[in-house]
């Protein structure tokens, strides 16, 4: 048996598709009173259990009657049907009566047994929270019936006043009894701790462990100092809620942790009227300042951008971005799974690299450095053809110097600063000839036509600098002022969900732009494919940062749903 791959087997299959639904499945909601879908309790109780050294630990912090009472199309009832299916187990009968309002599953070691030359083997521990002790009792010892008839060979020990019953799938094949592999489920460990919990594992090593926990306090996650740092951060009325200790995630994927600034990050779900908010903040022990003051109302950029648009990035001052917050957490993350920023430029953000190189420029020194106010950055999603794009950065000395770079930039890329004129208005259009031979009969031999490529366009509108691709978009917004971005209702509604003052938005519709995503990313299409219900009710969504906690780096995304 390959016991890297063992399980909890079906259910905690069943508590991460229960969990999958809280984090990326309310779709299925129709939240007219979410206040009915308020968790009973702000923290997972199941902490006691874990190990302050575990990895990873999410927890659903309510009823999953609480979310199928909302459901449209009896999704949830399907799931769990489907997996319960081999285990004999009616959900209605036998967990229905017992099952409280939290599930958590954590990753509590990185190696059972902690010997490396055997492989590692992670532990998994599944906390359910109980209401009827005895009741969750009678489903222990029927699951394990269940499990011994299917062929298990089962182990009942007493451990420090708990009774633990495990399994030994490696027993199995020394029974002489043929049974199909079909039937038998990955090595199990199960437990009733207290009044409080239902606990299951792959291994009762971590089921003992987890019993230890609670005996010796200083050894669970509620005494750990980054995981009281981080529940600080948790917000009133969250669903539910991920920890995870980041130099051991890395460790447990086999990463190491480069430009460690962030210690460890908190993830929670708040549904509201308009869809669901997933709010995380990474924790730090040394301090934290951005180095932009904060937003208190939308940039006035946005005025300029159409309502088209199927990205919009706004925000203030793009020459201190390298010292920000989200550049701190960028350059971890990239720098512990790729090795190197330059690394990701290449792997995952081709198309602005490739941009640079065509365009000669640097993003950093050549445009960011002199944008010192509001900017806003567009795309236009084209069928079939490059998007357009719009860059606008508010008016300043600084900004004037740098459209005298840009348009010298230009010059040297070999193009024409062509002036002219669109409703009245003054352009300056980065232009370039083209010629096309057409052969004729005549004895002068072939003739040329010449084009007229326009590679870029520039013009001042009020106080701000307007940069395009094209005319076609700079005569958009110049003709259709009264329709912008910032005066669209589904826009307004999707930043209304963030909290005030911010550091700017990153707004993107889905239904504009899932055609040029899937193009620019093909393993989104995989993605898709998993959770289809959720991207075919995904309106849009919106990413900020916020917060004044200096030891924490908050910020969350909103989900707008159609049927929201």
């Amino acid at each position: 048996m390959n016991r890297q791959r063992s399980f909890i087997g079906f259910i905690v299959a069943g508590a991460i598709a229960v969990l999958v639904i809280a984090i990326t499945g309310f779709y299925w909601f129709f939240p007219k009173s979410p206040a009915q879908l308020i968790a009973p309790t702000s923290q997972p109780g199941a902490t006691i259990f874990v190990s302050k050294l575990a990895p990873v630990m999410v927890s659903l912090l309510t009823n999953p009657e609480r979310l199928q009472a909302l459901e449209r199309e009896g999704e949830l009832s399907k799931l769990k049907t489907s997996f319960l299916a081999k285990s004999g187990i009616d959900y209605q009968q036998d967990i229905k009566p017992w099952l409280g309002n939290e599930i958590t599953l954590a990753v509590t070691t990185l190696d059972i047994d902690r010997d490396p030359e055997n492989g590692q083997q992670p532990g998994y521990l599944l906390a359910l929270a109980t209401e009827q002790s005895e009741k969750s009792r009678e489903f222990v010892e029927l699951l394990f019936s269940k499990r011994a008839l299917a062929g298990a060979n089962l182990a009942v020990e007493e451990y420090k006043g708990v009774k633990v019953i495990s399994d030994n799938q490696e027993a199995i094949a020394e029974n002489k009894i043929p049974i199909p592999r079909s039937t038998i489920e990955n090595n199990l460990a199960g437990a009733v701790v207290g009044e409080g919990f239902v606990l299951f594992a792959n291994d009762p090593k971590v089921l003992k462990e987890a019993i230890n926990n609670v005996q010796a306090p200083d050894l669970n996650l509620t005494s750990s100092p980054e995981y009281k740092k981080a529940i600080k951060q948790l917000p009133k009325g969250s669903l539910a809620t991920a920890f995870l200790n980041l130099p051991m995630v890395a460790k447990w994927q086999g990463l190491e942790l480069a430009e460690q600034t962030y210690n460890s990050e908190i993830i929670s779900l708040i549904l509201n009227k308009k869809g669901l908010l997933a709010e995380t903040a990474f924790v730090t022990s040394s301090e934290i300042v951005s180095p932009s003051p904060p937003l208190t109302k939308s940039v006035g950029a946005l005025q300029y951008v159409p309502a088209s648009a199927g990205l919009a990035i706004s925000g203030l001052d793009l020459s201190n971005l390298a010292n920000s917050n989200f550049a701190k957490l960028w350059k971890q993350a990239t720098a512990t799974i790729y090795g190197s920023q330059e690394n990701v430029v290449s792997q995952f953000v081709k198309p602005l690299d490739e941009t640079q190189k065509r365009w000669g420029i640097n993003l950093p020194e050549d445009i960011f450095s002199w944008v010192k106010g509001e900017y806003a950055v567009a795309l236009l999603p084209q069928e079939q053809t490059t998007p357009h794009w719009i860059f606008i950065a508010k008016k300043s000395e600084d900004v004037e110097q740098g459209v005298a770079r840009l348009d010298a930039i230009a010059s040297a890329n070999g193009l024409t600063i062509s002036p002219l004129t669109i409703d009245n208005q003054k352009i300056s259009a980065w232009t370039e000839l083209t010629t096309a031979s057409k052969k004729t009969n005549d004895k002068d031999g072939a003739s040329f036509n010449i084009e007229t490529k326009v590679r870029g366009a520039h013009t001042t509108l009020g106080n701000y600098e307007i940069f395009t691709s094209d005319l076609e978009t700079i005569d958009e917004i110049i003709t259709a002022k009264d329709n912008s971005l910032i005066n669209n209702p589904k826009f307004q509604d999707s930043i209304a969900a963030i909290p005030q003052p911010n550091q700017g938005y990153i707004y993107l519709d889905w239904t504009k732009s899932q055609n040029l995503l899937e193009r620019q990313i093909p393993i989104l299409k995989l993605v898709e494919v998993l959770g289809k219900p959720f991207f075919n009710n995904l309106r849009s969504l919106t990413v900020s940062s916020y917060g004044t906690d200096t030891k924490a780096f908050k910020g969350g995304v909103f989900f707008q749903l159609h049927n929201s």
